[in-house]
């Protein structure tokens, strides 16, 4: 039997995994067995979760836990029963030749499958490699994703036009404005609405030319600031993920410039995308635009200057999925949704990302996010 044609073997909860999330459809918090026996699903549940998963009614069959330890018990006599066991019973008893594994799949429990002589194999690339492709539903659980990403700029954006300028510092509601203020508003209104924003960037000044440094300390005026906010739906589990960089107070001719070049290089991506397209050639559409224009891209000592990332990624169950787009070629079919943001960033200067979400359709990309571009606020 060839490798694709194992069916799938999963040992993880649907909280860190998102293959178990996407293979279960139902909120799990500890690890658990699932797995394939020709087209159906079949999953493994404790006493405690068994009716949950059964009333969710997103498995073919969900079996009793305890029902099978006692029969592992009795195949294998001689051994401490645990999870390997169980999963060997299991194999054996729905005749199933092997399975096919993700290259995540825990290593002690499979070594102990291989003695217990259940074939494994991996996967050839993704275990699940139709995640790329989103249908309606998912796209529109996406598109609430980024709907509430929406809502945490709202709530930015009003707490930087309420706060006062005072010399070198912003001061919202008597106290100097943080990253981590800021932050914690986002988070919460987001929470209210279904919503979990963890790992949310608000990055100010020189901070925001890292482009994965979360930010701390005060947020300055006359600064760029850096919000990228990729909450997961609650419901749902899928992300929304969308970036935008704010400026309180007035903006140099410097700034202005590296803005609008950021907007238009995104312009032009989103522009580029549709089906069959070249993810390369999207990124080279940013990287003319920049190079044009006269921002330099270097890597030095200290860290790299100007455009360096690539133009964007997957994005579903899990933040970063395939595909990505870069300087690589990869072709981009129908259905998948990915980001695309460009970014500039100059310490002294500061940095510059726009971040939206689109599927790829024949027409060209489809929105799946929806927020205003206005930048400064006085």
């Amino acid at each position: 039997m060839s490798q694709s044609t194992l069916p799938p073997l999963l040992y993880a909860d649907t909280g860190s995994n998102p293959d178990q999330l996407y293979f279960s459809r139902v909120d799990v918090h500890d690890p658990f067995i699932s797995f394939g026996v020709g087209q159906k699903r079949f999953s493994v549940q404790s006493a405690l979760e068994f009716g949950r998963v059964l009333k969710a009614r997103t498995f073919d069959k969900v079996l009793p836990l305890e029902e099978w330890v006692a029969r592992a018990h009795k195949a294998y006599p001689d051994r401490k029963i645990g999870t390997a066991e169980v999963i060997a019973t299991l194999a054996k008893t729905h005749r199933v030749p092997g399975f096919r594994v993700a290259d995540d799949f825990p290593a002690a429990l499979f070594a102990k499958l291989r003695d217990l002589g259940v074939k494994l194999e991996f996967a050839d690339g993704p275990l699940f490699p139709e995640r790329e492709i989103k249908s309606a539903k998912e796209a529109a659980a996406i598109r609430e994703g980024n709907r509430l990403s929406s809502v945490g700029f709202t709530v930015a954006e009003d707490i930087l036009r309420r706060s006062k300028i005072r010399k070198r510092e912003l001061i919202f509601e008597g106290k100097p404005l943080t990253s981590e203020r800021l932050n914690f508003a986002i988070e919460v209104a987001i929470l209210e609405q279904g919503g979990r924003a963890e790992h949310t960037i608000v990055a100010g000044g020189d901070q925001g030319c890292d482009p994965h440094e979360r930010g701390h300390g005060p947020l300055r005026p006359n600064e760029m600031i850096i919000l990228d906010i990729f909450p997961r739906v609650v419901k749902t589990g899928y992300f929304g993920d969308m970036t935008r960089t704010y400026l309180k107070g007035r903006a140099s001719d410097a700034q202005r410039k590296l803005y609008a070049t950021v907007h238009e290089a995104q312009k032009a991506a989103i522009k580029a995308v549709r089906t069959g397209v070249d993810g390369s050639e999207v990124h080279g559409k940013i990287t003319a635009i920049f190079d044009a224009a006269g921002y330099e891209t270097k890597r030095g000592k200290n860290g790299s200057i100007g455009f360096f990332h690539g133009t964007g990624h997957g994005l579903g169950v899990a933040i970063h999925e395939a595909p990505r787009v870069n300087a690589s070629p990869y072709i981009l079919p129908k259905g998948t949704v990915v980001t695309i943001e460009p970014g500039l960033y100059y310490p002294g200067l500061g940095g510059c990302r726009i971040e939206d979400v689109v599927q790829v359709t024949d027409r060209g990309a489809k929105m799946l996010s929806s927020h205003h571009y206005e930048w400064e606020i006085r």
